[in-house]
């Protein structure tokens, strides 16, 4: 099942499985990555765990701490909602879909430069 837990974070979904603020540790470290003096004084990264399951969030996508806890209960309750649907979570299916959509743009490509390489042999056996 763990596999499964990378396809949550993409979009909002109205019937995913609720969340018990009982059942949540959350926690405010100091973020990681860029930002310097900013990032390294204030503790504005959320860290939120679903004790039941034991998955685990850190959210740091904006200096909000607020937004910051938006965010990560946004991307924890797909994530949980994956974890006990598996493949019949909206998120799996919207990931299927969506790997389905990039797959059929690049063979198209492929197919599209296939023709072009072609058009082109052809033009220079006619131009001989």
């Amino acid at each position: 099942r763990l596999p499964l837990l990378q396809a949550a974070g993409k979009k909002n979904s109205s019937n995913l499985l609720a969340l018990n603020e009982e059942e949540l540790k959350e926690q405010f470290v100091r973020g990681d990555g860029p930002g310097g003096q900013a990032t390294n004084k204030t503790s504005n990264c959320v860290v939120l765990k679903h004790i039941p399951t034991g998955i685990v969030i850190k959210c740091h996508q904006t200096r909000s701490v607020e937004q910051n806890r938006k965010i990560a209960r946004e991307i924890l309750q797909e994530k949980v909602d994956l974890f006990y649907k598996g493949e019949n979570s909206d998120v799996f299916k919207e990931k299927k879909a969506a790997e389905r959509k990039k797959q059929e743009k690049k063979r198209r490509a492929r197919e599209n430069l296939e023709r072009k390489r072609h058009f082109k042999e052809m033009q220079q056996l006619d131009g001989k």
